[in-house]
Order: C-alpha cells, then sequence, then structure tokens
C-alpha cells in the first residue's frame, strides 16, 4: 500500500483536522507512547464506539493485542470486513484518505459461555478484597472471609469454585472456637449472611465463572499468522446488568495480567492495550483501598508494555489521579443541560493543552457526530495542542454481527478445547468430605460436624424430603444435582448478581 495518512510507520491515524474543507494536519497516537494510557469520552451517539474501534484496528495491524469489552454488541463487527457505508467513505474522501475494508483477527469471551469461550476464574485467584466487594460484605463479613482464606491456605485446600467456599465457610464455623484465639471471633450470623449471598451469586449464574480451566491471560497476547495482534472481545451486553462484576471482573483482569508480565522499560509498541467501556462503573462506590489498587496498577503497568484507556461519556467518573495519568485523549461532543454537566464540559476543557484558535469548552458542545477535540503526546511525551478533528473511518463493519458469523469465528477459534469444558478437581469440597469420613464423623444432623452442618445449610436451602438417611457421598451428589439443575432453569439474562469476583490481593 502507498505511503498515505494512514499508512505512516509507527503511528495510528486518528483524524484530520481541517481548513476552508481541506485537511490542515493529520493527528496520530504513536505506537511508542501507546502505553501511557488514554482517554476516550463524550456523550452517547457522539462517535465513542467509532474512536474505539478505529484505534483498535490501529494497534492489531501493528501487531499489539487488544482487550476490549463489547457492552452493546457493536464492536463484534471487528471480526467482519467494513461494508462501505456512504458516511464512512464520505468522510475519508473528506480527509483524504483511501477507505479501504478489512476484517480483523478476533476472538470472542463470554462469562456465561454463550456468545464466546468461557471465561472463568478460581475463587483464591479473587481473593478476599474483591470477592467482599462483589458479594457486598460488611467489615465483619469481610473479615470473617479474609479468616476462610487463611485458613484454607495454611491447610493446603484449594479454592477454586462456590462450593469449596461453603465448604470452608462451614468447617471455619463449626470449628470457631479454635480459630477464635488466632484469628477472632467468627460469629455464626456472618458465616450465614456470607452463605446467603453466595446463593444469591449461585442462582444468577455465579456458579459458570468460578471455575476451571481458569483463564490464562497470556492467551490474550497472540498474534496471527500476518504478525497481527488478536482482538479479544468480551461479550459484556448480559454482565452490564451487574456493574459490580463487570467493574470488577476488568480490575481483576487487569491486576492478573500486572503479576504476570515482566518489566520491560520503554518499547516501539505495546504488548497489550485494554480498553474499559463504561469505565465510571470501575470506581462507583469503590473503597478507598480498592481505588488506591487501580491507581496503582494504572500507573505501574505500563512498564510492563500494557496501555489502558478509559471510554465513558463524562471525563469527571475518572478520579483525578486517574485521568492525570492519560496521555492520549479524544474527546467527544458532551452536553451541558446541568450544573454537573457544565462543570464537566469545564474540566474536560481544562485538561488539554490550549489551542489558541480554539475555545475549548464552547467547542465540545458544539461538535458534530464523529467529531473531537483531540490532543495526542508527541514524541517527548508532550500533550500535544488541541485540535478539532474529523475521526477517521475504521476498516472493519461498525456493528453487531448474525449469530452464525459468530459461530463461525468461535469454529475457527484456538480456545475451544481448552476453555469449553469444565473440569473439577479435588479442592477444599472434596478434601474436607474425606477428612470428615475419614474420622467417622455422623452424616449428617444436629451435632453431626462438618457434613452434618454442610446438611443443615443445604437441607434448608433444598429442603428435606428425604425418609432415611442420606450417605455423604449421596448428599454431596444430591446438592450437585440440584445446583446443576437450578442454575440451568436460571435465567442468566438478568443482573449476574450482586457479587462475585474478588481480590487484587491473594
Amino acid at each position: 500500500m502507498s505511503e498515505t495518512p494512514s499508512a505512516v510507520a509507527g503511528k495510528i491515524l486518528v483524524g484530520a483536522s481541517m481548513k476552508d474543507g481541506k485537511p490542515r494536519a493529520y493527528h496520530y497516537l504513536l505506537l511508542a507512547l501507546g502505553n501511557r494510557h488514554g482517554l476516550i469520552a463524550g456523550a452517547t451517539g457522539g462517535g465513542k464506539t467509532v474512536s474505539l474501534q478505529l484505534l483498535a484496528e490501529g494497534f492489531s495491524n501493528a501487531g499489539t493485542c487488544v482487550f476490549l469489552a463489547d457492552v452493546k454488541g457493536d464492536l463484534a463487527g471487528l471480526s467482519q470486513a467494513g461494508e462501505g457505508k456512504s458516511a464512512f467513505v464520505a468522510r475519508a474522501k473528506e480527509i483524504g484518505v483511501a477507505y479501504e475494508p478489512d476484517r480483523f483477527p478476533v476472538a470472542f469471551w463470554d462469562v456465561f459461555g454463550e456468545q464466546g469461550h468461557p471465561v472463568r476464574a478460581s475463587i483464591s485467584e479473587m481473593g478476599p478484597l474483591l470477592l467482599s466487594r462483589l458479594l457486598d460484605l460488611n467489615d465483619v463479613q469481610e473479615g470473617v472471609l479474609n479468616v476462610v482464606f487463611r485458613v484454607a491456605d495454611e491447610q493446603g485446600m484449594l479454592l477454586l469454585d462456590l462450593k469449596d467456599l461453603r465448604a470452608m465457610l462451614a468447617h471455619v464455623a463449626e470449628n470457631a472456637a479454635t480459630y477464635k484465639q488466632k484469628y477472632g471471633n467468627v460469629a455464626p450470623a456472618s458465616v450465614g449472611a456470607i452463605q446467603r449471598q453466595l446463593l444469591v451469586l449461585e442462582t444468577q449464574g455465579g456458579d459458570k465463572f468460578f471455575g476451571e480451566p481458569a483463564l490464562d491471560i497470556m492467551d490474550f497476547l497472540r498474534v496471527d499468522r500476518d504478525g497481527r495482534g488478536v482482538i479479544n472481545i468480551l461479550a459484556a451486553d448480559k454482565l452490564m446488568r451487574a456493574p459490580r462484576l463487570y467493574a470488577t471482573f476488568l480490575l481483576w483482569m487487569l491486576s492478573e495480567l500486572f503479576e504476570a508480565l515482566p518489566e520491560v522499560g520503554d518499547l516501539d509498541k505495546p504488548k497489550l492495550v485494554f480498553f474499559f467501556d463504561e469505565a465510571h462503573l470501575l470506581f462507583s462506590d469503590a473503597p478507598k483501598a480498592l481505588l488506591s489498587a487501580i491507581e496503582q496498577v494504572v500507573r505501574l503497568i505500563r512498564s510492563k508494555g500494557v496501555g489502558v484507556y478509559f471510554v465513558t461519556q463524562n471525563p469527571l467518573d475518572v478520579p483525578d489521579t486517574v485521568l492525570g495519568q492519560l496521555g492520549n485523549r479524544i474527546q467527544h461532543v458532551l452536553r451541558a443541560f446541568t450544573p454537573r454537566d457544565q462543570k464537566a464540559v469545564r474540566a474536560a476543557a481544562e485538561t488539554f493543552r490550549d489551542n489558541h484558535a480554539i475555545e475549548e469548552a464552547e467547542a465540545i458542545m458544539q461538535l458534530g457526530v464523529g467529531e473531537a477535540l483531540v490532543s495526542m503526546l508527541d514524541a517527548k511525551g508532550t500533550p500535544e495542542v488541541v485540535e478539532r478533528t474529523l475521526i477517521a473511518p475504521p476498516s472493519a463493519r461498525v456493528g453487531p454481527i448474525s449469530p452464525q458469523e459468530r459461530k463461525a469465528v468461535m469454529a475457527a477459534s484456538a480456545y475451544g478445547g481448552k476453555y469449553d469444558t469444565m473440569v473439577d478437581r479435588e479442592s477444599a469440597f472434596e478434601m474436607l468430605q474425606a477428612r470428615a469420613k475419614g474420622k467417622g464423623e455422623a452424616e449428617s444432623g444436629a451435632g453431626g460436624g462438618l457434613l452434618g452442618t454442610l446438611g443443615g445449610i443445604w437441607g434448608g436451602i433444598f429442603g428435606k424430603g428425604d425418609k432415611k438417611r442420606m450417605s455423604p457421598a449421596e448428599l454431596a451428589a444430591r446438592a450437585a444435582i440440584q445446583s446443576a439443575a437450578r442454575s440451568a432453569g436460571t435465567q442468566i439474562a438478568r443482573q449476574i448478581l450482586r457479587g462475585v469476583l474478588g481480590g487484587m490481593s491473594k
């Protein structure tokens, strides 16, 4: 391809500023500074999704892998060649570039395993911090959960899925007097509250997320045979109905990546770029400790070759401590109907390097669809003077794809055999069950030890209809069968839960 404005080595074309109906200057994101993070902001309908897709395509073409959450289903079109819509062809001609339809290597993922390969994590990987947040636990209940994790670690018991966590909660509750001297009081009421929240989580589909095989975060770092980075798309339309899960899930992935990748310093391009759509959900109602963790990860992860781009309607949705670290910025139109909106417009205008030829606050409210105020980092890492810019058109399809097209992409994926079938290896539940059986404890009922406690919990949940007492194996089988039956009948499409996940700290 000839050396056109859209094919400059080491750069991603963002768009062009115009004068007298002709391109006056082209604006690029420098790949070498792609790990300095960024922000795409603006009101609904202003063009944020197109800007996100444009950057994702540019990173993929450069060999950088991408992860993004598809909140509305629009970004799945990256897997299909562009359709040459008249608006995109006209925009390309207007800014003086060739419109060339293209498709990109895509891997689909889905927490529920419906619109992509299943994404799973173990309870241990999540840890107590984020799990407590998603279960909406108070400080006392969070303390109990920390005790459970500590006991499991000390006794070498893996916490992989929800039944493991339930078993450990029951074990700690039963032996509260023993653990009290070392860890403090474990109140039965706190254990019961956590168990109830876990039940809510399970009935809303959480049992599909916790388990194995757990996601290998390094699978996000793959290129195709042409050297283009794979774009990993998380189907998030259903996940968004549980904003607390969505936010914590994304933060968990970022923290896992931070732990897995080595320090690399400055590269000629990022290894991976994350796009966090609906970014305000990451920070909404987040406790101070979690906000500090987010800030720390965002600040440090760029040295591992990872860029983080927040996509949100209002720049005020992002805390100042994080906003100050976002060097590459695309600001679409904002509406100023309320005092908060007016404050957001002023705040957005003040964050740019001033252009004396533009009144930024007024321009933000006058921008058209596909138009934005753009300020990227220059070669020295300094923000460029803000420019009113027409955003270049993406090459792939903009919009959803058919179920048949999605199925075809998934069938060609290398991940199906690795993640599509859940496995259940020996972990805390099985180990505690074997320990109880070996000690000859009673099978169920009051005073029956661990299995009695578990039987009481499950019996209370599912009812007791058997005339004879059940063996431990029968009890476990009944719990598994009823859990599976309940999950199969649950409408996962509704809110996924009040809590799942949990901890950036292990």
